[in-house]
């Protein structure tokens, strides 16, 4: 693998502001991997205030969610259905409920998405080269540098937070296992845990050290079929135990299994207020 060379990343930034105002500012940048060898867009959305001048010296915590096509607008989101993430997050930090953060969105590689989600081979769904092993390395060498140098982020696990639904969960729970320390929250939607014969659990049984805060939630119709549905969250309970095993307690850790929810972003949408109070709130 090339060396990375975190100054020649994103030279050249493409900005594309919209919907700024009263919901914040989203900025979108065209931004190329060495570490995967192709380019998608990084979707940065500004809390209100964040270009004021009395608010230059101040740094904000930064939460990076993968898929990012579904965060912000529902004419890239999957379904037609977005997250609705500024609305929400202008809401929490107008009521003192979270302070003022910046969201990172990565977008995903589109049809080398499960292929860059996973990092174990996989039968169902079929990935025999997976290259998700690489995404720790994507997100810490280059991702990360790049969204540091271009704003004012504050530093440090407290203040950095990871995650995403489905996939996205998954590989942001390989990651916190990887890595550790970096990330002191950590969201974990409706996460795949059943691929590759569910060796993510296996990791987490192993793993003592996690983020501060973590918020799990799944729905009990994910799949619709009810036998998968209760094998999906018997995973999640299981999950939820290693991290009982490790010492997380109420304080900073969150389950919901909500009665009726499905495996979508309508779902993730409706509890991502939830989630963000948990992870952020003060």
């Amino acid at each position: 693998m090339t060396e990375f060379n975190p100054l020649s990343f994103g030279a050249a930034v493409d900005y594309e502001r919209s919907r700024a105002g009263e919901t914040g500012e989203l900025r979108i940048h065209e931004q190329s991997s060495r570490v995967f060898d192709n380019t998608r867009r990084l979707r940065v959305w500004l809390p209100p205030g964040y270009s004021n001048v009395e608010n230059e010296g101040r740094r904000y915590p930064v939460f990076y969610l993968n898929d990012g096509q579904n965060l912000f607008d529902p004419a890239t989101a999957f379904a037609g259905v977005d997250w609705h993430v500024s609305e929400t997050l202008t809401r929490l930090i107008c009521e003192s409920v979270v302070p003022p953060m910046i969201v990172v969105g990565i977008d995903n590689a589109t049809v080398e998405r499960i292929t860059e989600f996973m990092p174990y081979r996989s039968l169902f769904p079929l990935v025999p080269k997976p290259h998700g092993k690489h995404y720790p390395d994507f997100l810490l060498r280059e991702i990360m540098p790049f969204i540091e140098r271009a704003y004012r982020v504050a530093r440090g696990a407290k203040n950095t937070g990871l995650g995403g639904s489905s996939l996205g969960a998954l590989i942001s729970l390989h990651t916190v296992i990887s890595r550790p320390g970096i990330f002191g929250r950590l969201l974990l939607e409706s996460p795949s845990l059943f691929v590759s014969n569910r060796q993510l659990l296996k990791d987490s049984r192993a793993c003592k050290s996690w983020p501060q805060r973590i918020f799990l939630a799944v729905g009990t119709r994910e799949s619709g079929q009810p036998e998968r549905d209760q094998r999906i969250v018997d995973d999640v309970r299981s999950l939820a135990h290693s991290f009982h095993l490790a010492g997380l307690r109420e304080r900073r850790l969150r389950v919901v299994i909500q009665e009726g929810a499905s495996h979508n972003e309508a779902a993730w949408a409706a509890r991502f207020p939830e989630a963000a109070s948990f992870l952020f709130g003060e």
